[in-house]
């Protein structure tokens, strides 16, 4: 193939033009986002059951939800959480590649087939399914100016009615959150007014139904009409009340005297807020605040562009005096994760033609790898659009990375021309030819090997398997093509594009004549090294098997982890008060953690929300988004964003009677709320509450204690609170002629509220809501001097068929697939790793009563699942790489000779790791950067394998060769590691200066390049300073061990009938 390119140098340019336009037509098709969509489909289901304890609609509602669930196609698992505002949510996570539209329909259909069972309340409020990422996007908050007279409900209903609309129309937003409620006819009951007209709310919400609804009366004139009739008209007779007079003045009975009893009589009407549970803050001022969600395929940097778009548009007709801005927005760090990645690739290339001027010390040289690198890169762009990938970080990553090797082949194809036209006087056609007929075997071997090295991760499950499968295919891709062109491109441009050199090319004078002298004396040391290694080859060995032996404990001692936590450029505050404090009491907390937040220099913004969390909703709920001035402003380790953390919580701990916690985001958002790990308790033995309830506590004792491994643990969720138990006594309620559902109908009224029908309010339907006015709930006094009509139209007392008693209750219900559990979530310590801790927490768990089991959810279970596989994708890539040359040389002893490189470089990444590890601890302290064994250490092994590979490749294909020529096994690895010596070390340090930019990363996403930097770094080093000499001895060990003949190839053809 070499030979027709050689010949044919426009037709090697046509086809890598064409390789280019692909590219760069792909290009403009690629979304750009910061992590591929990695989580696994998510479907939720939503129920309201106003003045509902949490208990009862986990038992009335979700679990009769939950037991319709079991066996759809593809889920993996489910959580159900219920809580006492009267929310209940179904979470159902499918397994990866489930089509997340057929299991939504799925659930839909599972939902309808229970619909009959559920309380007329639930399905008259409505059950939403939909798909959405639990994590927020971004926050778009509406403010008013100082002189406005907006106030915050009016924000709040224009913002439900114009713009909420609006945003959830926009492709791959999955969700809309308003901080906040639109506006709601309210009614507020004065039930010591209703006593004395003996009327109840009962009476109130039927007159309200009866008097507010539409009267569709026909026409005048309508068909069949009579003979000569001239004129139609439509009669219409205005039923639905508009205003708050209207509705004041709705009469709910007549008395003897002949007077009319109005609504307004025993109530206070107003337009209200159809629900108080929530409101927003953004830097200490009220505001309204609408929280996008991401929908499960939805593209971050695309949706909020599309969002800040339309609020643009949106802006022109806002009422006078109110502006909208986007305070939290985590599309800013992967835009600049995303910058920061292409620097550092520009960077990389950069570096490696620097090293390739450095040793080729000719332009034109130089010039044709310059050339073939982009084009290669341009060839895995092509292929990333049918493959389903984009723009992300990862495989940003993986072209930084791939450099280094896909300047190999140039590189080995040129050094080679350069050398036989240097030694044996030829011409650059004749040097070429000569060449590929030289090294294109050991091409397509370094190339075939390279490739089936990453192939493995292509075909990992989960969202671990979705991270590699990124990394995977690009590189196949880039190595693929650079093989591809090394055997077309590069030959061609050599050819045509090279001029023969001079005599004294190596003799220059300056720093290229120093240089050189230099790279000729290591050569002849180097070759005196290894020939007095050969001769101690067992002793070497000996050593060998202690270095591997190194390398595998240094690789179990690492700390375990998913994915390096990143500085994203905010901090997520839970805050919660003790079970049973007001919204009042919550939003005085917030205003504390405001001025704490004030006092660090480093914060931005603060947009705080009152009575929402992602634990749980309530009165004494609360969560701050915490948004940090840009990277470049925080350069120094005390700014990062878990040292502001710190700062926080110390500030945090002088406020009192609250319970707050600064959480760091997740590295990827898709896979959970913060970082760390989440778990799941589960009663799976039917002990009931209050024994989940003291295992929990006994586990979180236990793990308390164990601080050197678990830094923080803490219950995710509402805890139990006093509640008021109201005991019906049926058998006086029967004797009094009251119902079961009178009781419920104006307990619910009175204390929960309840939606009557809807009102037409600036061409919008909206709730009318009845409920007892504020004064009357307050305390027990209030609820017992309700009064319950019975079915002879009188009024009895509540407190003369019930009792009421004080008790302990839960504050929110949570199921894990079909067992009730509860959620803890942690971190590890400092200086231990996640999967310390999770190992930890596993243990801990065994000290349980029996009947109690322990389920990883979220982060810690895909983190879990990706260290099962771990093992299997390094064993499959060695074994992918060993049966490949297998197949290479025909022989099962030679690839041996090879794959013992491979720990060589192990040790190098694993050693590097502790080192800068322990050096980040003398420099920072508490706020030093440790690294782990995680997804990043796994990608950069794998690479290491190959780059190894790849240098005894070119050794031994060589030795292999001179061997096959009549030299012994000695002379034919001295000669061969001579003749490689200068291109391994122009390679390998192209590909260790190529990953420089991603060591010394800085800013956005710079804690994942700092990852895979640091082991890709040290392997690739450590790797080539100790295999140039090692892999001579494991050729000269192998040949004597098997020495057979090499290969068959004298069975079938003469070296020159060999096609190259």
């Amino acid at each position: 193939m070499s030979k027709f390119f050689i010949n044919r140098p426009v037709f090697a340019w046509v086809v890598a033009i064409f390789i280019v336009i692909a590219g760069l037509l792909a290009l403009q098709r690629l979304p750009v986002e910061q992590y591929p969509n990695v989580s696994a489909p998510k479907i939720t289901v939503r129920v309201s059951y106003p003045g509902a304890s949490a208990a009862e609609i986990e038992e009335s509602v979700l679990s009769i939800m939950e037991r319709e669930m079991n066996g759809i196609d593809g889920l993996d698992y489910m959580q159900a959480t219920a809580d006492a505002s009267g929310s209940g949510e179904l979470a159902l996570t499918f397994v990866s590649g489930t089509d997340e539209d057929i299991a939504q329909v799925n659930v839909q259909n599972a939902v309808s087939q229970v619909t009959s069972r559920l309380p007329g309340t639930v399905t008259q409020n409505g059950i939403t399914v939909g798909k959405q990422s639990a994590n927020f996007l971004m926050v778009v908050s509406l403010q008013r100016s100082e002189n406005s007279s907006l106030t915050v409900r009016e924000m709040s209903d224009y913002a439900q009615r114009n713009i909420v609309p609006e945003l959830q129309r926009i492709d791959g937003v999955g969700g809309v959150r308003l901080f906040g409620a639109e506006t709601s006819m309210r009614i507020w009951l004065n039930p010591e007014k209703l006593r004395g007209y003996n009327l109840s709310a009962a009476d109130v919400s039927a007159a309200v139904a009866a008097q507010n609804r539409s009267i569709p009366t026909g026409s005048l004139g309508s068909l069949p009409a009579l003979p000569g009739q001239s004129f139609s008209a439509v009669i219409n007779v205005p039923g639905q009340l508009r205003n708050v007079a209207e509705f004041e003045n709705i009469v709910l009975k007549s008395t003897e005297g002949g007077a009319t009893v109005r609504l307004k009589d025993v109530a206070r009407v107003e337009l209200g807020q159809e629900s108080y549970m929530a409101s927003a803050r953004l830097n200490g001022e009220p505001t309204t605040g609408m929280a996008v969600q991401l929908s499960n395929s939805g593209n971050a940097v695309a949706v909020a562009k599309a969002v800040k778009a339309r609020m643009a548009e949106l802006q022109k007709y806002f009422p006078e005096g109110m502006h909208w801005s986007a305070p939290y927005d985590t599309s800013t760090f992967v835009s600049l994760s995303i910058e920061q990645v292409l620097h550092t690739l520009l960077e990389a290339m950069v570096l490696v033609f620097i090293v390739m001027f450095l040793f080729l010390q000719n332009l034109r040289y130089t010039l044709i790898p310059a050339i073939v690198v982009p084009i290669s890169l341009m060839g895995a762009v092509a292929l990333m659009a049918p493959l389903g990938l984009s723009i992300n970080v990862l495989t940003m990553f993986a072209m930084v990375l791939v450099i280094g090797i896909v300047v190999d082949d140039a590189i080995v194809v040129v050094e080679n021309v350069e050398r036989l036209m240097a030694e044996e006087k030829l011409t650059p056609y004749q040097a070429t030819r000569k060449s590929m007929g030289q090294i294109s075997s050991a091409i397509v071997g370094i190339t075939l090997v390279n490739i089936v090295v990453f192939l493995p991760m292509a075909f990992m499950s989960g969202s671990t398997g979705a991270i590699y499968r990124q990394f995977s295919l690009v590189m196949a891709g880039s190595i693929g093509f650079s093989g591809f062109l090394a055997l077309t491109l590069t030959p061609a441009l050599c050819a045509t594009m090279l001029k023969p050199v001079r005599d004294d090319h190596h003799e220059k004078r300056g720093f290229f004549g120093w240089f050189n002298r230099a790279v000729k004396a290591a050569t002849h040391a180097y070759e005196a090294t290894v020939a007095k290694c050969i001769r101690i080859s067992y002793l070497m060995f000996v050593i060998y098997l202690g270095v591997g032996a190194g390398a595998a404990f240094l690789f179990l001692r690492l700390p375990t982890s998913f994915l390096p936590n990143e500085d994203q450029g905010f901090v997520i505050a839970s805050l919660q008060l003790p079970t049973g404090a007001t919204a009042e009491r919550t939003i005085e907390k917030l205003k504390e953690m405001e001025a704490v937040a004030k006092g660090i220099p480093e914060i931005e913004n603060m947009f705080a929300v009152q009575g929402f969390s992602f634990s749980g909703s309530g009165q004494n709920m609360g969560i701050s988004f915490i948004i940090l001035k840009d990277w470049k402003e925080r350069t120094r380790p005390d700014q990062s964003a878990s040292a502001i953390s710190g700062k926080l919580i110390g500030g945090f701990m002088g406020i009192r009677d609250a319970t707050i916690f600064a959480l760091s985001p997740p590295a990827i958002p898709s896979l959970g709320t913060s970082s760390g790990f989440d778990l799941m308790l589960e009663d799976r033995g039917g002990a009931g509450h209050a024994a989940l309830l003291a295992a929990r506590n006994q586990l979180m004792g236990m793990a308390m204690q164990k601080k050197d491994i678990i830094g923080q643990i803490r219950p995710s969720g509402l805890e139990d609170a006093p509640q008021l138990r109201i005991d019906i006594n049926r058998d006086a309620a029967y004797a009094q002629n009251v119902t079961i559902s009178s009781i419920a109908n104006i307990l619910g009224t009175n204390f929960g509220s309840a939606y009557i029908n809807d009102f037409p309010n600036n061409g919008r339907l909206q709730r009318v809501t009845v409920q007892a006015d504020a004064g009357t709930r307050m305390q027990e006094e209030g609820l017992k001097s309700l009064d319950i009509p019975n079915t002879t139209g009188g009024q009895v007392p509540l407190e003369s068929i019930a009792s009421f008693a004080w008790e302990q209750g839960q504050m929110q219900a949570t199921r894990y697939n079909g067992y009730p559990a509860m959620q803890l979530s942690g971190e590890a310590a400092t200086g231990q790793s996640s999967g310390d801790a999770m190992n930890t927490m596993v243990e801990l768990t065994k000290a349980l009563p029996p009947g109690f089991a322990l389920e990883w959810t979220g982060l810690a279970l895909e983190e879990q699942r990706a260290g099962d596989q771990q093992m299997y994708v390094l064993g499959f890539s060695l074994l992918a790489v060993f049966l490949c040359l297998a197949a290479l040389y025909e022989s099962w002893s030679i690839p041996f000779a090879v794959i013992l490189v491979v720990p060589l470089g192990i040790l190098g990444a694993t050693g590097g790791i502790f080192s800068r590890n322990w050096f980040n601890t003398q420099m920072a302290g508490q706020n030093a950067e440790l690294f782990a064994n995680d997804v990043y250490l796994k990608v950069g092994l794998i690479t290491i394998i190959g780059l190894t590979v790849k240098n005894a490749i070119l050794i031994i294909e060589f030795a292999k060769d001179l061997q096959e020529g009549g030299k012994t096994r000695i002379q034919a690895a001295l000669q061969a590691a001579h003749l490689r010596f200068r291109p391994i070390v122009m390679t390998s340090l192209a590909f260790i200066l190529g990953v420089v930019p991603l060591y010394f990363a800085s800013g956005a996403s710079s804690a994942s390049q700092r990852a895979i930097g640091t082991s890709v770094f040290w392997g690739m080093s450590i790797g080539t300073f100790l295999g140039l000499v090692m892999i001579p001895i494991f050729f000269v060990l192998v040949r004597k061990l098997f020495p057979g003949k090499l290969g068959v190839h004298d069975k079938y053809a003469t070296r020159e009938d060999q096609p190259y």
